[in-house]
């Protein structure tokens, strides 16, 4: 399992080697990484590895930290019934991604020093970092073994500057331990880890979340989060949310009070008014009368209309601490329903990547299932059980489930290790798949496994690692490889929607642009707020993807929905209509087409909405065409493409 970490810290660090030769696999599959995973799993443990425990000194069972403070965690590790063998070796894992300070053993005035002793006589410790890089230090037992029972004190920030804390807060965030017990270079996870709880920093930033749709008179909510400078939850806020237009015809009381057992996190219920786009302004400010921020923060359109799907925000991609990323799932779920007012989140932590892998550890798959059950409330907010299929021959996928039950089939598997055989295996569970950052980055997406369309209709072409579109996609993502975009796909004739979604690793769904230099949601036009109607969107591709913008975007080709194959219209011409509600001013509405570049139908005249008709020539053949928003704050939303129906039947080939 430590070898699982050390490749992950690999594979942020960019790609293990170059492009596979082999034409089965992804153009920068990662072969080395692949094999070393395989014999890392081969390896025998003995009884010994792994065995011991380790807590926390101080502060009853699990102390709490303010995120990204600095402070002294005095750890102690007591060998199990089989000691440590001479030559045998403990090992400290910091987590590499949040900011907590990486360990050292030779600057005692720097930050994350770390000093070592035990009270075995006879037993010497030599603690080294074997690679500076990595969050790694390994403790060799020397002298005589460590027998059962002997404990080792391990400090971390034993200095006078301390060790920095993660930078995101989470409950229960982990210190792992490994240990080889017989020293023949194997390790093992302890079973327990001593945590922390990280909570969040000074209230700097106001959120405000209303429904993307309302029909006139019918109840809506407004969600009110006073989040820290990068978007944790649970600030310290006491005072109040003052709306600054008197609820803008929505019937939400003007002042908001905040306590502190509210935790900087509220919602308030008010009545949708007539037809129209309505926006809420407002302001937090502090029992001592001063403004958190001196600008207002304003809150996602919402249309009001008495026709028309519905309008829902989904999350479909995010990470918890049982992976590769922060928090606990509860806490995943209750981030984005409570702080970024979403109608729909999916948890997918991985099969099998991070220290620990929902393929090994069952119990952390109910745990999952249990978050998911707990957090579902039709009507209010749909949780989808999910995981991702962490391929690093073929690319990423995530799987999605429409009921409270399903396996977790791992890209290690010989039964699911390549993509059709995944999909074989889903057959029956009611389930889709998507691919995300399909161009590139980590890992880019094999497409010579063509996706059926009732498992895979859609492909997430925006996250937190930028855009999978094209190169001309406003920020790309990071290292494409050549044909690769979706758009190069879609040229081949194959049929896939489009859906944004965050891939965020800090705990904040629905808010991943705070951190990263993207984000990514996905657009639902739904009949109802509840599963099938969101499996029913997704399969019609009636979706369509944002950068994390919550702009409105809706289209319709001879009056058929986005992400519809349609015939060939009696006249010469389709006509396409467009509507587009921004978050800032529009810059451009794109239409891109099979075999063209983006061609603009409209150019920003300083407004935030706009709605047009445009004549289109006839879709045929392999045709697609769809829209592209560009606001001039950076916000962009992709509509699913419309496709000729003649080349429904065919999905494509590549």
């Amino acid at each position: 399992m430590l070898a699982l970490l050390v490749s992950l810290v690999i594979a942020c660090d960019g790609p293990a080697h170059g492009p596979a030769s082999d034409p089965g696999f992804s153009q920068d599959a990662k072969l080395a990484m692949v094999e070393g995973i395989r014999a890392e799993r081969a390896k025998p443990r003995h009884p010994s590895d792994g065995g011991g425990r380790a807590w926390l000194v101080g502060g009853g069972s699990r102390r709490t930290f303010r995120a990204g403070s600095f402070q002294r965690l005095h750890f102690i590790y007591e060998t199990g019934a089989e000691g440590i063998a001479e030559g045998g070796t403990i090992w400290l894992l910091i987590s590499p991604f949040w900011g907590w300070d990486r360990p050292q053993v030779h600057a005692p005035d720097e930050r994350g020093y770390v000093t070592v002793r035990t009270d075995a006589e006879g037993v010497q410790l030599e603690p080294e970092v074997p690679n500076p890089r990595r969050w790694r230090l390994a403790i060799r037992v020397t002298g005589r073994p460590l027998h059962a029972s002997e404990r080792v004190h391990i400090v971390y920030g034993a200095g006078p500057g301390k060790a920095r804390v993660d930078s995101f807060a989470e409950r229960e965030a982990p210190h792992r331990f490994a240990v080889d017990g017989d020293g023949d270079g194997v390790h093992a996870l302890l079973s327990d880890e001593p945590s922390v709880d990280v909570v969040a920093s000074a209230p700097a930033r106001l959120i405000l979340a209303l429904p993307g749709t309302a029909r006139p008179g019918e109840p809506v909510g407004l969600t009110v989060a006073v989040l820290d400078r990068i978007g944790n939850a649970g600030t310290n806020f006491v005072g109040e949310v003052q709306l600054l237009e008197a609820g803008s015809g929505l019937a939400f009381p003007e002042r908001i009070p905040f306590g502190p057992e509210d935790r900087g996190i509220g919602r308030v219920e008010g009545i949708a008014p007539g037809a129209g786009v309505h926006r809420i302004r407002a302001m937090a400010v502090t029992s001592s009368g001063e403004p958190l921020s001196s600008d207002a923060s304003e809150s996602n359109p919402m249309v009001v209309s008495a026709e028309g799907p519905r309008l829902l925000w989904g999350d479909l991609h995010g990470h918890s601490h049982y992976s590769d990323g922060t928090g606990t799932p509860e806490d995943y779920f209750r981030f984005a329903r409570d702080a970024a007012g979403l109608d729909v989140a999916v948890l997918t932590d991985h099969d099998h990547w991070g220290v620990r892998s929902l393929e090994d550890q069952p119990a952390l798959w109910e745990d999952i299932r249990r978050a998911v059950r707990q957090a579902h409330e039709p009507g209010r907010f749909v949780t989808l059980l999910g995981f991702e299929w962490t391929s690093w021959l073929h690319g990423h996928r995530h799987v999605l489930y429409f009921r409270d039950q399903g396996p977790v089939l791992s890209w290690l598997d010989p039964e699911t290790e390549t993509p059709d055989e995944l999909w074989r295996a889903l057959r029956g569970h009611n389930a889709l798949t998507f691919a995300h950052h399909s161009a590139g980055g980590p890992i880019s997406t094999n497409w010579n496994f063509v996706p059926p369309a009732d498992i895979e209709p859609v492909t997430e072409i925006v996250s937190s690692h930028g855009s999978s579109e094209a190169a001309d996609s406003p920020v790309p993502i990071e290292n494409p490889v050549k044909g690769g975009f979706v758009r190069d796909v879609l040229d081949r004739g194959v049929q896939l929607g489009f859906v944004g979604s965050g891939d965020g690793h800090d705990g904040h769904p629905g808010l991943a642009q705070i951190r990263y230099r993207s984000g990514g949601l996905a657009g639902l036009w739904a009949s109802n707020l509840n599963r099938e109607a969101i499996r029913q969107a997704l399969l019609a591709r009636n979706v369509y993807a944002t950068n994390g913008a919550r702009i409105v975007l809706w289209t319709a080709l001879d009056g058929r929905p986005m992400g519809s194959a349609v015939e060939p219209p009696v006249s010469p011409q389709h006509e396409l209509r467009i509507r587009v509600v921004g978050t800032a001013p529009i810059a451009k509405v794109e239409l891109v087409r099979r075999g063209q570049g983006p061609v603009s139908v409209f150019d920003g005249d300083g407004h935030r909405e706009w709605s047009g008709s445009v004549s289109v020539p006839i879709l045929e053949g392999a045709d697609y065409l769809y829209a592209r928003v560009l606001q001039e704050d950076g916000g962009a939303a992709w509509s699913s493409p419309f496709f000729a129906v003649q080349a429904e039947a065919s999905r494509g080939s590549p």
